[in-house]
C-alpha cells in the first residue's frame, strides 16, 4: 500500500485497519476513495462481527480504526492495551455512543460520517405525502371487481387528503428535521416543532415550538426525526399515542427505539392510528409475521433513509477529509466528545 505525508518534511506510513466485509466496505468506498484511503494508510479489511484474539493481533500496529455498521458491536476500554499505538476511531455511520466505552472520547480521537440529511428527510416527506393521500387506499379500490371509487371520488371528492396549508407535527429539530422542514416549505404548512436544545428564532417562520403533549396531540400528522436518547426513549408510548388524534399518522426515520412498537401496533389494528415506519425497534428486520407488515394503515419500509448509494459514498467522503486533516494535524470537523454523547443517539 501506499505512504501518506503527514507533513512537509517526511513520509510516513499510518497503519489502518477497516473493521467491515468486502461487499459493505464497496458500497462505501468506490475506487476514488479507495484511492484517497489508500494514499492516506496502509489498509487492511477485517470482516469480523465480533472482537476474537485474531481481532485483538490484528490491532496490535494500528494507528487508524475505521468501523462500519458490520463492525463488533462493542469495542470497550481495553481497546488502547490491544492496539497502544491507535490514535483515531473514524466511523462510518451516525450511532457511535454504543458503539465505543466512554472512556475512549477521552483518551483518543473520535469521529463519525452520519448519513447526509436529505435522502432521510427525502424519505420522511415521501411517506407524508403517501399517506395523507392514501395512496395505499385508492390501490386497494383499484384492485377489486369494482369502479365505484371512482363514482365517489366524481361525486364527492376526497376530504381533506393534502397536506397543503396544514399543520405537521415533529419532534426533532436538528440537521434531518431542519431538511425536512426545508421540503415542506413549499407546501404552505404550518410545522409545530418540539425540541428543547434548539434556538427558535434560528428557525423559518412557518415552524413554531411547542411542548410535547401539544405537538403530540394537536395534528394529524407527527415526525419523528430525533436521535434516541434517554428523554426520547419509548416517548411514543400508550399515553402519548392515545392523546392522538383518531386517524392520525406517526411518521418515523429516526430511530426505532422512540416508539413502544408494541403499544403502536395495538393502535394501527384498531384502526385508530395509522403508521409509516423507516425504522423499528426492538426489532429489526421486523419479524416476518409481524403484524404491521400486513396491517392496513402501516407503511413499513427496510431502513431505507440513507439507503441511495450517493449518500454512502458521501460519508465516507467526510470521513476521509476527516482523515486527511487528522494525519495532517489540522482539526476535524466531526469529532465525537465525551460532553456531545448524552445527547447524541
Amino acid at each position: 500500500m501506499k505512504k501518506v505525508v503527514s507533513n512537509r518534511s517526511r513520509t510516513v506510513e499510518t497503519i489502518a485497519l477497516v473493521a467491515s466485509n468486502t461487499r459493505l466496505f464497496n458500497s462505501f468506498f468506490e475506487a476514488d476513495r479507495k484511492r484517497r484511503l489508500s494514499e492516506l494508510t496502509s489498509w487492511k479489511l477485517s470482516a469480523a462481527t465480533k472482537i476474537t484474539p485474531a481481532v485483538r493481533r490484528s490491532l496490535r500496529n494500528v494507528e487508524v480504526l475505521i468501523t462500519t455498521w458490520d463492525s463488533p458491536a462493542y469495542f470497550p476500554d481495553e481497546l488502547l492495551e490491544w492496539a497502544p499505538s491507535l490514535r483515531l476511531i473514524a466511523h462510518c455511520g451516525g450511532e457511535v455512543k454504543r458503539r465505543f466505552a466512554r472512556p475512549l472520547f477521552q483518551r483518543i480521537v473520535i469521529s463519525n460520517a452520519p448519513p447526509p440529511a436529505q435522502p432521510v428527510a427525502e424519505l420522511a416527506v415521501t411517506l407524508l405525502l403517501y399517506m395523507a393521500r392514501d395512496v395505499d387506499y385508492y390501490r386497494k379500490e383499484l384492485r377489486s371487481s369494482s369502479n365505484a371509487i371512482y363514482e365517489r371520488l366524481h361525486a364527492c371528492g376526497c376530504g381533506d387528503q393534502t397536506i397543503i396549508g396544514r399543520q405537521i407535527s415533529m419532534i426533532g429539530f436538528g440537521r434531518i428535521g431542519r431538511c425536512i422542514a426545508d421540503f415542506l416549505a413549499p407546501y404552505g404548512v404550518r410545522l409545530l416543532v418540539h425540541d428543547p436544545y434548539v434556538d427558535p428564532s434560528s428557525a423559518p417562520k412557518f415552524v413554531r415550538f411547542a411542548p410535547l403533549d401539544e405537538v403530540i396531540a394537536s395534528s394529524q400528522y407527527l415526525i419523528l426525526a430525533a436521535g434516541l436518547t434517554s428523554e426520547t426513549d419509548k416517548i411514543i408510548n400508550s399515553r402519548t399515542l392515545r392523546t392522538m388524534t383518531k386517524g392520525a399518522a406517526i411518521i418515523n426515520v429516526g430511530r426505532g427505539g422512540m416508539i413502544d412498537l408494541d403499544a403502536l401496533t395495538r393502535m394501527v389494528l384498531s384502526g385508530r392510528l395509522r403508521c409509516a415506519l423507516d425504522v423499528t425497534d426492538p426489532y429489526e428486520p421486523l419479524p416476518l409475521r409481524h403484524p404491521l407488515r400486513r396491517a392496513e394503515g402501516a407503511i413499513i419500509v427496510p431502513h431505507i433513509g440513507a439507503c441511495p448509494i450517493a449518500a454512502r459514498h458521501a460519508m465516507a467522503s467526510m470521513l476521509l477529509s476527516d482523515m486527511e486533516h487528522f494525519l495532517s494535524g489540522k482539526p476535524i470537523e466531526n469529532r465525537v466528545t465525551e460532553d456531545m454523547l448524552d445527547r447524541m443517539t
